[in-house]
């Protein structure tokens, strides 16, 4: 068997319960609570550097900008929010007797992947794969991209379980290799959600392989966070959200959820179809060139600098920031509120002036959680929406019937969760209520994104925590 080790640090979120985030009881799924980090407090010149790592990490998952070259069961897993707000990870185990890791659970990408070593680095739990009974190496190596590093190592197969449910053989890759900043304790890795045509290993996701098997009550995932970066008295470490696989959870919303079709495979994409600010329309471009990736992996929202511009104008007293990085500031004594609409819906979903408010620079000056990106010349969709809205809604990805997304209302419950302080529970291991085979193999076709990186018997339930992907500090070896 391959020996595989490193030294590295993660970024990631811790997960807790809480009884008002399990399924109904009609339900056979299991429930996990989220943990979220908060942001530090920063000073000015700390806050624009953050910032510039937030453009620079969505640039480089994309390709676009400054990188461009480079049926029958369910389960809940109740999130960490980590970095107040900036991500949200969940628990996964991996191998056989099974480890549990963090992950950041991702739906702009496709690809697995954890930290490899013995032991633990900076906080970080490593896979040693030499503990791993069911564990093959593929002797293919691996690579992918993040704003200020990489992670690197090869393709291996092992059983990986979620929220009760597992692959066998599911195709993941050990990093062996991570750059300084790609990940913070205790997160170990990340798992993509989103399709294989995206995937820069070519391996089918493990919830597509839970979908495509029919071992799932319902082709769907589901996601609520929570919000905790207005919230004073945070810990390091707070309740994320609810996670669910193969279900939705009727307690955490209300009314209908609307779904309206992905015009195109890769990326959960949604046409965005109006934005309002403080209730003025501001002009979007009809079909692919207002197309955006609804993102769980991505802090906040990043368009097109036309739109983003004339955005902004819209919020008297605001200013591109002197530093450029395509970010505006204005006034913090103004309450911004953005609404969103998709596809052929008339609803209009709006975001919390808190969650418009992503830093504030000083005693006056704020600076919007909306960015500018450019994705000219590349595969990248014109529009990546983040957490930033979607801590604001429901969100389901289904991928049958459809594949489609889904927003619905946040209920009382759900938005009673929002700076809530508790205590940030550590990964565990349950036990398994369906299991799969992954078949498929590696998809090396030409079918899938240029870029990579850019991109029914059981249902599952799993905790999940909220965090940033910055860039990670590993030992070189």
């Amino acid at each position: 068997m391959h020996h595989l080790s490193s030294s590295l640090a993660l970024l990631g979120l811790l997960a807790a319960t809480a009884d008002a985030l399990a399924l109904p009881s009609t339900s056979t799924g299991r429930s996990i609570n989220l943990v979220r980090k908060p942001r530090p407090r920063r000073d000015a010149t700390e806050s624009i550097e953050w910032l510039r790592n937030q453009k620079l990490a969505l640039e480089a998952k994309y390709g676009v900008g400054s990188a461009r070259n480079t049926k029958r069961a369910s389960g809940v897993n109740l999130m960490v929010n980590q970095g107040a707000d900036s991500s949200f990870i969940g628990s996964i185990a991996v191998g056989t007797p099974p480890v549990a890791f963090d992950v950041i659970l991702d739906t702009g990408s496709s690809d697995l992947w954890v930290a490899g070593g013995s032991g633990s680095a900076n906080g970080i739990a490593l896979f040693d794969s030499n503990t791993s009974s069911t564990f093959t190496d593929l002797n293919q190596p691996f690579q992918i991209s993040y704003a200020s590093g990489a992670a690197e190592g090869v393709l291996g197969e092992d059983t990986v379980q979620m929220a009760g449910l597992a692959v066998e053989k599911q195709i993941f890759a050990v990093a062996t290799a991570v750059s300084q900043g790609v990940l913070q304790a205790p997160v170990s890795g990340l798992m993509g959600l989103a399709f294989q045509s995206i995937s820069s290993s070519g391996a089918t996701p493990f919830w597509q392989t839970l979908a495509d098997s029919n071992e799932l009550d319902s082709a769907l995932m589901a996601f609520q966070l929570t919000r905790y970066d207005n919230a004073s008295g945070v810990s390091e470490l707070e309740p994320g959200g609810t996670f669910t696989l193969g279900a939705v959870n009727s307690t955490l919303y209300t009314g209908e959820i609307e779904f309206q079709d992905v015009p195109q495979a890769g990326y959960w994409l949604q046409e965005m179809t109006g934005l309002t600010v403080d209730g003025t329309s501001v002009t979007l471009p009809s079909g692919s060139d207002s197309y955006a990736a609804i993102d769980t992996g991505t802090t906040l929202v990043g368009g097109p600098a036309s739109v983003i511009s004339a955005l902004y104008a819209a919020i008297p007293g605001s200013s591109p920031l002197s530093s450029s990085q395509g970010y505006y500031s204005y006034p913090c004594d103004t309450d911004v509120t953005v609404s969103l609409a998709f596809g052929g819906s008339s609803t209009s979903w709006p975001i919390a002036p808190a969650d418009f408010v992503v830093e504030q620079l000083d005693a006056s000056t704020c600076v919007g959680a909306f960015f500018a990106i450019d994705n000219t010349g590349t595969t990248a969709p014109p529009w990546i929406v983040g957490d930033t809205f979607l801590k604001n809604v429901y969100s389901v990805f289904r991928a049958s019937p459809g594949p489609s997304v889904g927003f619905a209302q946040l209920s009382a419950a759900a938005l009673a969760m929002n700076g809530a302080h508790g205590a940030a529970p550590s990964p565990t291991i349950g036990s398994v209520a369906a299991a799969v085979t992954a078949t498929s193999g590696l998809d090396t076709g030409a079918n899938r994104s240029s870029n990579g990186a850019a991109r029914g018997a059981a249902h599952g339930a799993l905790a999940l925590g909220a965090g940033a992907l910055l860039p990670l500090l590993l030992s070189a070896w």
